[in-house]
């Protein structure tokens, strides 16, 4: 379980066949064998590491629901690892299961925050909400503006600058992880109604 708290910016090595190598320095603080580590919100379990790198190993499925596939040597990422229970929750609940990628439709600079708008697969649209969690790229994001096809979020400063979201332009692809709970709310109601 992870909190959507990006802990680093770390950047790609290789992505050779199934093996993707990271590079990094504070999620290695006190890595061990099948960790688990967030990439841009996507969970992976350590399988090697170095001094400033560490590797997992990809599976079809991963590849096929996210944009890890797109990524290519010093691309930078998202790192986050699990949550504690002895720490502080400071995003909200994220497994790092990606449901799908949505795409950078708009970026709208203002004074002190940036407005991004991304659009939504078919059948995630009903997960999201005014006000609600979503994760984007392993970010905790409280979204702005929703609607059926696409959503929007307002990016601090500090969020621009620390995360791939800063660097990111319209037609790129995103992870996206809605909130688990609204997941379990309508399969509740399924199963009540059926």
């Amino acid at each position: 379980m992870f909190t959507g708290i990006v802990e680093e910016l770390g950047s790609v090595e290789s992505l050779i066949g199934p093996r993707l190598r990271i590079r990094a320095s504070r999620v290695l603080d006190d890595v061990t064998m099948g960790a688990s580590t967030a990439v841009n919100g996507v969970c992976l379990t350590v399988v090697a590491w170095g001094d400033d790198w560490w590797e997992a190993d990809v599976s079809d499925e991963t590849f096929a629901r996210t944009s890890l596939g797109t990524l290519a040597p010093g691309d930078p990422v998202n790192l986050e690892r699990p949550v504690r229970l002895e720490d502080r929750l400071g995003g909200h609940l994220v497994q790092g299961h990606v449901d799908g990628t949505g795409t950078i439709l708009e970026r709208v600079p203002g004074e002190h925050w940036e407005v991004v708008h991304i659009g939504l697969p078919d059948d995630l649209g009903r997960y999201v909400v005014e006000k609600g969690s979503i994760t984007v790229d392993g970010i905790s994001l409280t979204v702005v503006e929703s609607q059926r096809d696409r959503f929007s979020v307002s990016l601090i400063p500090t969020t621009l600058e620390l995360t791939t979201l800063g660097r990111k332009v319209v037609g790129d692809t995103v992870n996206l992880e809605v909130d688990v709970v609204a997941k379990y709310v309508e399969r509740m109601l399924e199963w009540r109604t059926s």
